[in-house]
């Protein structure tokens, strides 16, 4: 059974970095494709990032891109989201989030506040 363990959220002023981390186990992390998703508060979850099994290819929404990147370690079974130059807008919980054997699998979530 796939399961996903996110940290690294916290408070954050404008302008600030973070960096979440998604730790997977349960599953051969290296053949899947790993998301990250984020809900803010009284809205619907997101989609924010992937990054395809093989590694290098990577996809954003439009309104992250430039400020955010997701990498993984497939040694570690690891899933990275760096985020600069963060917003207010970006406060919301943080989940990762795998498609394995028909189903979308989902982490607790971490949350990121973004204020001054």
């Amino acid at each position: 059974q796939v399961q996903l363990v996110e940290s690294g959220g916290g408070l954050v002023q404008p302008g600030g970095s973070l960096r979440l981390s998604c730790v997977v186990s349960g599953i051969p992390f290296v053949l899947y494709g790993v998301s990250w998703y984020r809900q803010p508060p009284g809205k619907e979850r997101e989609w924010v990032a992937t990054v395809i099994s093989a590694g290098s290819g990577t996809t954003y929404a439009d309104s992250v891109k430039g400020r955010f990147t997701i990498s993984r370690n497939n040694a570690l079974s690891t899933t990275y989201l760096q985020m600069n130059s963060l917003k207010p807008e970006d406060t919301a919980v943080y989940y990762c989030s795998m498609f394995v054997n028909g189903a979308r699998a989902w982490g607790q979530g971490t949350q990121v506040t973004v204020s001054s």
